[in-house]
């Protein structure tokens, strides 16, 4: 994800003066943080396939189950990540559900549990595994935090483009151009 264009669209001064910005502006604005929550949402959605992943690892451990062979792990993936469970929270379906290509950089969530590491989870000890989860969840929060403060700057938007259309400033026609 770029993150000069997601530190801009978080600073402060990105939602200053709303009420006065051109209304080409307030939308381009508007779609560059759906453009960016999407891929958060997009990340987000990888690393908790990855936190699945590893939890099932040390479900599989606890239940006293064999160790996964090789190619055990692709067989068993549709089961594993329907069996997940999720936080509340005010889930929002993306309009989009895969970002564009440069912001789909899964950099450093590979660094945390890459395809190399979840091919080998089954010769991992416990700590390691309970350290990945630790990382993963981390990783997965921030992400979700990012998400939630990029939907509080597109509803922001919304709203305005809203109270533009219900006073007249904005006319319905003029999305028909």
């Amino acid at each position: 994800m770029d993150q000069t264009r997601l530190a801009r669209a978080l600073a402060p001064d990105f939602l200053v003066g709303l009420a006065d910005l051109p209304i080409d502006d307030l939308r381009a604005r508007k779609a560059e943080c759906t453009e960016l929550e999407t891929a958060t949402s997009y990340l987000r959605r990888l690393a908790q396939g990855r936190l699945d992943i590893v939890a099932d690892e040390q479900r599989r451990r606890r239940t006293g189950e064999a160790p996964m062979r090789e190619g055990d792990l692709v067989a068993s993936l549709t089961g594993i990540l329907s069996g997940g469970s999720r936080q509340p929270g005010p889930g929002r379906l993306p309009t989009t559900m895969v970002p564009n290509e440069e912001e789909a950089d899964t950099t450093e969530l590979d660094r945390i549990a890459g395809p190399d590491v979840l091919g080998e989870l089954s010769s991992q000890d416990e700590v390691t595994l309970g350290s990945l989860v630790d990382q993963l969840s981390a990783y997965e929060a921030g992400l979700s935090s990012l998400r939630q403060s990029l939907f509080e700057r597109i509803d922001t938007f919304q709203a305005e483009l809203v109270r533009r259309y219900k006073t007249g400033e904005a006319r319905v026609e003029s999305l028909l151009q």
